[in-house]
């Protein structure tokens, strides 16, 4: 499934990964691939991305490594859309 992570700032990344878990503003939940269409608000928290990642030099600031194929990501709010296995994350 394809992600794509923007920012005020920038894009922060865009490529294929296996699962992200979410801060939901109802509660924890994870996306995996074929998941049902879903736009959900977000809130503070940590964003967990699994697959193979490979992260813009200019953005890898904004993320740490918690495992070989794992990436986390602080956020404070955002919103999240999922829909034919693509993934819009917008992150504050």
């Amino acid at each position: 499934m394809y992600l794509e992570i923007i920012s005020p700032e920038t894009t922060l990344f865009q490529g294929e990964i296996t699962s992200i878990s979410l801060p939901g503003s109802r509660g924890s939940f994870q996306i995996l691939e074929n998941h049902a269409p879903i736009v959900s608000t977000l809130q503070e928290g940590l964003v967990t991305i699994k697959g193979q990642i490979d992260v813009p030099e200019a953005a890898r600031q904004y993320f740490k490594s918690a495992s070989k194929n794992e990436l986390i990501l602080s956020i404070r709010s955002g919103t999240v859309e999922m829909k034919d296995n693509k993934i819009i994350l917008l992150s504050d």
